[in-house]
Parts: structure tokens; sequence; C-alpha cells
């Protein structure tokens, strides 16, 4: 299996990440409350984003099978830290449409794909500074997590 995205430590709790198909890059930062400067999405931050955006994206691939168009969205992403161990406890994502006129069942389709897209495995989900500070050590070796 070939890899997609680089990733570089920069210092200061930031790293770099660059899509290699497109050469997109990204970067990330620590946030305040967490000995960073936050000036960029921290790691959870872009998790949070990623669900989202994993959400609507299959949501539009099933309109596009469904033969109908995805209305145009946004949404409102809140993302929930848990203090010990810090990581992500929970994410909200309250999405909206334009107006539209979907049926019921293409409603309820786009909804099931948005709930099963939503049911992740959080078991495997990012420690932060906490599983260093205790030092637990995390050796990822390359593992898939």
């Amino acid at each position: 299996m070939s890899h997609s995205i680089k990733n570089n430590y920069v210092g200061n709790l930031r790293t770099s990440s660059t899509h290699l198909q497109s050469g997109d890059t990204i970067i990330t930062d620590a946030p305040t409350d967490n000995n960073g400067k936050g000036e960029a999405f921290s790691p959870t931050d872009l998790v949070s984003s990623a669900l989202c955006s994993c959400m609507t994206t299959v949501m539009g691939i099933c309109a596009a099978k469904g033969n109908f168009q995805m209305p145009n969205s946004s949404a409102k992403v809140t993302k929930v830290m848990s203090a010990e161990p810090r990581k992500i406890s929970e994410i909200i994502v309250e999405l909206s449409f334009e107006d539209n006129e979907l049926t019921d069942l293409q409603k309820r389709k786009l909804t099931e794909v948005a709930e099963n897209v939503a049911k992740v495995d959080y078991n495997c989900l990012l420690y932060t500074s906490d599983a260093a500070d205790e030092g637990l050590g995390v050796d990822l070796g390359g593992r898939r997590i």
C-alpha cells in the first residue's frame, strides 16, 4: 500500500502534512490550553472537521447514486475534550441545508448514510499530552490504528 500523506513534526508543537497527489499542505498547532500557540487547527480540530467532511461527502455520493442533487449545506462542529486522559470525548455536528425539494425517502437515505459515518470507533482516537506526561510510551511502529 502506498502512502498518500507525508507528515513532519517541525518543532514547537507544530506539524506539517502534505497531500502527495495534490501537493496541498496544512499545518497543525497545539491549542493554547495544551501548551501550544493555537495559531492553526489542532490535530483534534482536524479529526472533528474530517468527520463532518466525511459525512457530507458520503451523503453527496449517496445523492449521486440515487440520481438526486445533494443540497448545499453548512455545519457547526463542536469538539468536546475530556480532561483525563485528554482526548476527544464527543463530536457534535449540526448540519443545515439550503432550501431544497428532497423527498422524505431521499432525506431518510441521506440521514442514514450520515449516521453510519458518524459511528466511529473512538477507542483508537488521539491521546494528547497526558500520554506523554505519564510516560506511556506510545509506539505506533507503523501499525494501523
